[in-house]
């Protein structure tokens, strides 16, 4: 019979049968089958390299940073940069948050590096967040942090990381 793994077709006049493996990202557990039809896929959120598996224990879930969005995948591909995925066996990428950094393959969104008195607006096609100067009345603390409004009192101008308190005669009465 035929074994695992493959199917075996018949070739020539002489009827002699020929062992045909199933592709990378598929299995075929059973014995005797004469088709390439009885190689099952390999669940999305799973990749297989290996030609002829015989089990669906060759189907490795995709790490974190990787995915498989189809069945029958020969390898997990890693996120583009601006996505990551944190789970294990995922079939899809999460786009980066505004004010994150990710880079290709990545498993977790990272503080943009934005210096002090500027601010991470949203990440653009590159994945690398652009950095913008702190508009006047907001503080901008740098890294991935949002701007920060000024308190009553305090004031900050264009490209500042803190409020400063309003000199003497002025006031700021806006929170």
């Amino acid at each position: 019979p035929c074994p695992k793994g493959g199917s075996c077709n018949e070739v020539g006049a002489a009827t002699s049968m020929v062992w045909e493996p199933c592709p990378a990202g598929s299995f075929n557990p059973t014995t005797g089958c004469k088709s390439s039809a009885a190689c099952e896929s390999c669940p999305i959120g799973t990749s297989s390299a290996m030609r002829g598996a015989e089990s669906i224990e060759t189907c490795a879930p995709c790490r974190p940073g990787t995915v498989a969005a189809e069945e029958r995948s020969e390898i997990c591909e890693p996120c583009a940069q601006g996505y990551y995925q944190n789970a294990v066996g995922a079939t899809e990428c999460i786009r980066c948050a505004a004010g994150k950094f990710c880079p290709k393959g990545s498993s977790l969104e990272l503080d943009a590096q934005c210096d002090p008195g500027t601010y991470a607006n949203l990440t653009d096609a590159d994945g690398d967040p652009e950095c913008f100067a702190c508009p006047a009345g907001l503080s901008c603390a740098g890294g991935g942090a949002a701007p920060a409004v000024c308190s009553p009192g305090t004031a900050a101008k264009p490209a500042r990381d803190k409020c400063a308190m309003c000199g003497v005669g002025t006031h700021q009465p806006y929170a």
